[in-house]
């Protein structure tokens, strides 16, 4: 061993809300640095006093590993986020202390079997954030809805046509022959279903803004030329992915929304299982979401689904369909190319109405949105002879590319 890689540590940080707990080894695994507690308002001047630029640094990952890593990589050679599960497979341990656990992580990074997560840069968690921040805000909105079905269910009552929590159907709620407290409950939860509703429009609004950032932008025609994939649901997969280029394989891709399957193959046995549900919850959830809506439009997924469902049923015919498109969206992403599944007039009403939905507070100056949609065609190499669209027999006119040669590029400088 090198004076040098005698002199190497490896730091080990355990991760809390209000402090962590720092250990730290040599090459050799030799405690250099017995653990000690070092709390939130003290890091930075830890961090100034306790470490070297060759140091190298692991944490686990946790609400506010980001955090952490951000203030610890301008001062030491590496920092490794850790996959919480995978150093739990590696490390599991009978007795388990914060103190253990710190040194536990530094002699793991020593040795090299620290098996690192990617760090998401800025744009990717301010994305996420809202992403999670609206999935909340519709969780708790449909657990107010299904609360006043149920009211209705076990009274054996029937909601009016249409939406039936419409702001023109409240008079019908109120009006209902229920006993005092189940009327106090359906009204409380009409509010929370009122108050949550502008909510969740406004941070709609705000997604409509990303949408527009450079770093996504190029990104959002491919996915919404995918049938079933809305704003919502293309920047949904655009925040689980980041950065399509770290996923060498749609293999790859389908195991990080945990679609891959369970296999047990041993002693010339093999037993293949269900899928894995490890990795990114909202990427699963959208990929199957978007499914059900493919197999219902889109010629190609429908007669597969068919094909599928009479050997195994709907629900399993789904995942396979989910994890199809998955291996799609990877292509199409890896190679900016179009969906050989999609039908050009689709795709450009589809990029119409995104266009129309950006209105001019997002749409780019002085981009009209039936120009904003001939930019995206162009984008997806698209309906070059497209003048036109006639959805539901209203015809919309598609500008010809020659109508963007004096206009700048739209989402260059937002």
């Amino acid at each position: 061993m090198s004076k040098q890689d005698s002199q190497k540590r490896f730091f080990g940080l355990d991760v809390h809300k209000a402090y962590i707990m720092a250990a730290a080894v040599n090459a050799g695994q030799e405690v250099v640095l017995k653990p000690r507690r070092v709390t939130f308002e003290r890091l930075e001047n830890w961090i100034d006093k306790t470490l070297r630029p060759s140091d190298e640094v692991v944490l686990e990952a946790t609400t506010n590993a980001w955090h952490v890593h951000d203030l610890l990589a301008p001062h030491v050679a590496q920092v490794i986020v850790a996959h919480p599960y995978h150093v739990k497979l590696i490390a599991a341990a009978a007795v388990k202390t914060d103190k253990r656990d710190a040194l536990a992580l530094a002699k793991l990074l020593a040795a090299h079997l620290i098996p690192p997560v990617w760090v998401p840069p800025q744009h990717v968690r301010d994305l996420r954030a809202i992403i999670a921040h609206r999935s909340r805000l519709v969780a708790q909105r449909t657990a107010a809805k299904n609360r006043m079905h149920s009211t209705l269910h076990r009274h054996n009552l029937h909601p009016p046509q249409g939406d039936p929590f419409a702001p023109n159907h409240q008079a019908w709620w109120n009006d209902l022959t229920l006993p005092g407290s189940e009327k106090l409950r359906l009204k409380q939860d009409m509010a929370i279903i009122n108050y949550l509703s502008p909510l969740i429009e406004e941070t709609e609004e705000e997604l409509k803004h990303l949408s527009t950032d450079p770093h996504w932008a190029p990104l959002l025609p491919f996915l919404l030329q995918i049938t079933g994939v809305g704003l919502v649901s293309a920047m949904t997969i655009l925040s689980a992915i980041g950065d399509i280029t770290r996923f060498p394989s749609a293999k790859k891709l389908v195991g990080y929304a945990g679609l891959g399957g369970r296999v047990h193959s041993s002693g010339g046995k093999h037993h293949p299982g269900s899928i894995t549900k490890q990795g990114r919850t909202e990427l699963r959830a959208t990929a199957v979401e978007i499914t059900w809506s493919a197999v219902k439009f889109n010629p190609y997924w429908k007669e597969e689904f068919q094909r599928l469902q009479a050997r195994i049923g709907d629900k399993k015919a789904i995942v396979a369909i989910a994890r199809k498109i998955l291996v799609s969206i990877w292509h199409i992403l890896t190679q900016r190319q179009a969906d050989s599944h999609a039908t050009e007039d689709k795709v450009a009403y589809k990029l119409l109405l995104y266009a129309w939905q950006l209105g001019t507070q997002h749409r780019p100056a002085p981009y009209s949105a039936p120009q904003l949609t001939r930019f995206f065609l162009n984008q997806l190499d698209l309906g070059h002879d497209l003048n036109a669209i006639a959805p539901g027999g209203v015809k919309r006119l598609i500008p010809p590319a020659s109508d963007l040669e004096a206009l700048p590029p739209p989402f260059a400088d937002r």
